[in-house]
């Protein structure tokens, strides 16, 4: 068995920079195409709009987000596997992914009629916000398959330090997604309904290129003898579980800032969702570097190699912490301009700066407990996670439901930092535990 990755090369800060640029700028572009979505319909005028494709989008996002685990657990699996030098797993790993990914997509669909119902009757916006996000959503959901199973391509090309090739797709998928928009909105009229077209037709495009930015190990993936060995099923299914519950909680509170700020009204919703948007950015750009974390992380670990596990959190950490205050410093600055560029709208232009503060304060709460992600992630340690997260939810339920009582919405937002310190105290502590059991 030959050396992987993590024994033939050293975890020096190029290596971490060569593996996040690509996914920085990358998921950057994530959240730039919801701001674009935003734009488009914030063009029109009016609150409506820009509330329910925010709506809209969270609850596709809250269903999507519970299967983040496929993400998740393939670049630890399979960075694992590459690490120990086991080249025929590293492809079944994707394979395996693949056919969870297309089959929870497919039940998205059939299960529609029961879903969006439900997260209406916890988001009850206006009449005019909940017509129109039904309307999205049920052009969107047709891409469920194609956007769960592309978390498991991005997960293995993670793995594999292959992140130039996921810069490669989400650009396609973005840059198409834009011109569709400008195109479906802004030319043909379509409103809300030509977001969702434009996203349906993006996703599934970027779904085909990734299959074939993929395609070497396709074959040899499906031929392998221990593809079905159900020792290997079981571990996978265990580390999925896991992260799967540790979604849904996580989902789960950022879904109730959502909807607990629908109930202030259309203004409070619609300024939230523009400065969600700086959130996201903030999540998806620092990724990069949690991502880091997983591939050398899960190299080191199937390496057995304790100092290259700690050498991989502390590099990758280090980068991520630099990254959050910069961004924090350009939303303190450039924060009112974005907010013009988002909405046309006066009222939700006032709104939103109000809160902006909030919003520059979140990358540096949050970038601790992003990187124990991907610490944790890479060595899949997914149960630590997951009672770490229950831990934090017990913690933050009464502060969701008790500060906006005494702060309004501000309450939500100090709410929403609150979780991510607590996220960072509970998994912090069990660090330990990863580098126990490997060779010093």
């Amino acid at each position: 068995m030959s050396a992987g990755p993590a024994l033939s090369g050293k975890i020096t800060h190029g290596r971490v920079l060569r593996i996040a640029w690509p996914i920085v700028l990358s998921n950057a572009t994530i959240p730039l195409l919801g701001a674009v979505d935003t734009g488009v319909v914030g063009q029109l005028g009016q609150a409506a709009p820009i509330g329910a494709v925010g709506l809209g989008a969270v609850i596709l996002a809250s269903f999507y987000w519970i299967f983040g685990f496929l993400r998740m657990g393939t670049t630890g699996l399979a960075a694992q596997a590459e690490g120990a030098g086991d080249g025929a797993e590293v492809s079944a790993i994707l394979i395996r992914a693949l056919a969870i990914g297309l089959g929870a997509g497919a039940l998205m669909i059939v299960g529609q009629l029961l879903l969006f119902p439900l997260a209406f009757w916890l988001a009850p916006g206006s009449d005019a916000v909940e017509s129109l996000a039904h309307g999205y959503l049920s052009i969107r959901v047709w891409g469920a398959p194609a956007t769960i199973s592309g978390y498991a391509i991005t997960g293995w090309l993670i793995a594999r330090e292959r992140t130039q090739a996921i810069l490669v797709q989400q650009v396609f998928i973005n840059g198409l997604n834009v011109v569709l928009d400008l195109l479906f909105v802004l030319k043909f009229g379509w409103g809300v309904e030509g977001v969702a077209a434009a996203t349906l037709i993006a996703e599934w495009s970027g779904f085909a290129l990734g299959l074939w930015l993929c395609r070497d190990a396709l074959g040899p993936g499906l031929g392998g003898a221990g593809l079905w060995d159900r020792a290997r099923l079981l571990r996978m299914a265990r580390v999925n579980g896991d992260i799967a519950v540790r979604s849904i909680l996580l989902q789960g509170a950022f879904t109730s800032f959502v909807f607990l700020g629908a109930r202030m009204g259309d203004v409070t919703l619609a300024a939230n969702q523009v400065l969600l948007q700086f959130l996201e950015i903030t999540a998806y750009a620092l990724d990069g570097f949690a991502f880091a974390a997983e591939t050398l992380v899960g190299q080191a670990v199937g390496a057995q190699s304790r100092p290259l596990v700690r050498r991989a959190a502390v590099v990758s950490s280090q980068w991520g912490a630099a990254g959050a205050v910069l961004l924090g410093l350009l939303f303190l600055i450039a924060g009112p301009w974005l907010i013009d560029l988002l909405t046309t709208e006066p009222q939700v232009r006032d709104t939103a700066r109000i809160y902006l503060p909030w919003v520059a304060s979140m990358p540096v709460l949050g970038i601790t407990c992003w990187m124990l992600d991907g610490i944790f992630i890479g060595a899949t340690r997914t149960r630590d996670m997951r009672n770490a997260m229950l831990v934090t939810m017990i913690a933050y339920v009464p502060l969701l439901f008790g500060l906006p009582l005494v702060m309004g919405n501000h309450g939500l937002w100090a709410a929403l930092g609150a979780l991510m310190v607590l996220r960072a105290v509970t998994l912090g502590r069990l660090y330990p535990r990863i580098e126990a059991g490997l060779a010093a």
